[in-house]
């Protein structure tokens, strides 16, 4: 009776002990976005918070959803908590959809700003990671945007159905890039973005109203980095052939020459196995890579109901397919030193006894490694159509 009594009696402790700590969602500035600049003592800290009232209901006031503040420290820690003296609330990163770096801060080393966010107990690590290509972080945060009243979001869903839809982008979680930048046979990348039209513009709300927008947020290729380093940028079609080569490529349109105009396949599966072996004493490394696709314009006088002529369309469709995947391993054989396509960890995968012999000097290795690309390439589906009617029009 008396062990019933006490249990009763705690009953109300124990229901009262979960929200002693509990912060009212109005004493609070939502976090979407945070960009790290360089400075010459420390950091440049910026975080785009939300505007929750402008948000919230149909009244409006013609604020902004989102406002911008920005800070420096010489450490990130310090920056972020000085801006206690712009904002009147405690900020709240749990909802971080985006961390831009500045392009001078990814040169010099973003191992620093990686273990500040990686302490970060409120962090989730579903937000992705960009660079400023050509900027700071802080322009790019500094703009509105059309279509998302949460310019952060547009970034995140941008990068999302780009990735889906267009292949020389990649989405890099913290987790994703911290794991990277540790591995001695991996290095990391990250997508670029920066601001088109006129940076100055893109802060005004008026810049998201117009039908046209003066300015705004796009997308580029691929960020190498050496450790933590950025070492420099690739093209749109050596971005696509590192994502065919690591499989991240789920739908892609191919260009595909064809009597003095073009065919566009779009590709809608792809999937690429990757082979590590000694041979001799040498690492080699073996790509295999099966696509298929379907016709998704036709601008030549082509007869697609000939099988002769699909059977041609595949080799060529394949051909294209494997020049991209040569073209990046030679870019960053040749250019960049920098394995991004994990091929010292499929080395070690496959034979730890060698990879701890190559280790040590996997950069050089990684310069004349080896590598052997096979692609198969299929055209499934030619459309609703078989024929092209332009062949009538020009009749």
């Amino acid at each position: 009776m008396k062990k019933m009594l006490k249990v009763f009696l705690m009953l109300p402790i124990i229901c009262l002990s979960g929200c002693w700590s509990s912060i009212e969602l109005n004493e609070l500035a939502i976090v979407t976005a945070m960009g790290i600049d360089k400075t010459e003592d420390g950091y440049l800290v910026t975080v785009q918070v939300l505007n929750s009232s402008e948000l919230a209901g149909d009244a409006r006031s013609g604020r902004t959803e989102v406002v911008t503040f920005r800070k420096s420290g010489k450490t990130i820690f310090e920056a972020l908590r000085s801006l206690s003296t712009d904002v009147p609330r405690r900020l709240y990163v749990a909802h971080l959809r985006e961390v831009v770096f500045g392009e001078e801060m990814a040169r010099e080393g973003i191992a620093k700003p990686l273990d500040f966010l990686s302490r970060q107990k409120e962090l989730r690590s579903d937000f992705y990671m960009t660079v400023a290509k050509g900027s700071t972080a802080y322009d790019t945060l500094n703009v509105q945007t059309a279509l998302e009243k949460i310019p952060a979001n547009k970034v995140f869903d941008s990068l999302e159905n780009s990735e889906r839809r267009w292949a020389p982008t990649r989405t890099v979680t913290l987790d994703e890039l911290v794991s990277s930048i540790v591995s001695k046979g991996r290095q990391a990348m990250l997508t670029g973005i920066y601001v088109y039209g006129d940076p100055e513009s893109g802060s005004n709300v008026t810049n998201a109203q117009n039908i046209s927008p003066k300015s705004g947020l796009r997308l580029d290729y691929l960020g190498v980095f050496k450790k933590d380093k950025l070492v420099g940028w690739l093209n749109r079609n050596d971005s696509k052939g590192v994502s065919y080569i690591t499989d991240h490529v789920k739908s892609t349109p191919v260009n595909i020459p064809c009597e003095g105009d073009q065919i566009t396949v779009n590709t809608t599966s792809s999937k690429t196995k990757i082979k590590g072996k000694m041979e001799k004493g040498n690492p080699k490394i073996d790509i295999n890579v099966t696509s298929e696709g379907s016709i998704g314009e036709v601008e030549c006088t082509i007869d697609l109901t000939k099988p002769e002529k699909i059977k041609e369309l595949n080799e060529r469709y394949a051909k294209d397919i494997k020049g991209k995947i040569e073209g990046s391993i030679k870019t960053l054989q040749e250019k960049y030193q920098s394995d991004i396509f994990g091929f010292g960890d499929e080395i070690h995968r496959t034979n730890p006894r060698a990879w701890k012999r190559l280790e040590g000097n996997w950069e050089q290795e990684f310069a004349n490694l080896d590598v052997n690309v096979t692609v198969k390439a299929k055209i499934r589906n030619l459309g609703t159509i078989s024929e092209s009617f332009q062949k009538e029009i020009e009749e």
